[in-house]
């Protein structure tokens, strides 16, 4: 897969570890080249994978919505820009151009990002997974979640027909290809 969309915090104040991951990952998808889709913040994982990304050789476009623009938070790191007139737009950009979703840690954007992906597959808009990077079992909480609503009904077929969990790097790695 060539075209990966990537789900993350666009938080400055997150733990050391998690920009460690972002790099790791930009690194891989640089090096192999591949091309980044994302938010084109200039902030937290966002930023960081995406410079990442491009240091090693990888392309990288930016789904920027109207807001982010009008707060100059828009990264420079993008080859291309693809602007949106909300979230709701890059929401739906970023699933149309990515081949595969992978969710790094992240906040209530990052999640609703994953449930907008997981919903329009479940009623047949794509059929296209999100991963969930779940290193240092940041996701092991939400994946419990998700186990429960199934469990009780809440779901018209099991909802690891919409995504996957990658815990390390490698495991990533391989779901990506």
């Amino acid at each position: 897969m060539k075209k990966i969309g990537i789900f993350c915090s666009a938080s400055e104040s997150i733990d050391k570890m998690y920009f460690d991951s972002a790099r790791q990952i930009g690194e891989w998808i640089g090096q192999t080249g591949k091309t980044l889709i994302y938010g084109g913040a200039s902030l937290g994982l966002m930023e960081c994978v995406a410079r990442t990304v491009k240091e090693n050789g990888g392309k990288v476009i930016g789904v920027v919505p109207t807001l982010l623009e009008e707060k100059n938070s828009v990264s420079t790191q993008p080859d291309e820009i693809i602007h949106t007139l909300n979230l709701s737009d890059r929401k739906d950009v970023m699933t149309e151009k990515s081949d595969i979703l992978v969710a790094l840690p992240g906040g209530v954007g990052t999640l609703d990002e994953i449930f907008h992906v997981i919903a329009a597959a479940s009623i047949g808009y794509h059929q296209k997974k999100v991963i969930f990077y779940n290193e240092y079992g940041f996701y092991d909480e939400l994946l419990k979640a998700l186990g429960t609503l199934e469990s009780k009904g809440f779901a018209r077929k099991p909802f690891s027909t919409y995504y996957e969990v990658a815990n390390t790097l490698e495991e990533l790695k391989e779901k990506i290809y």
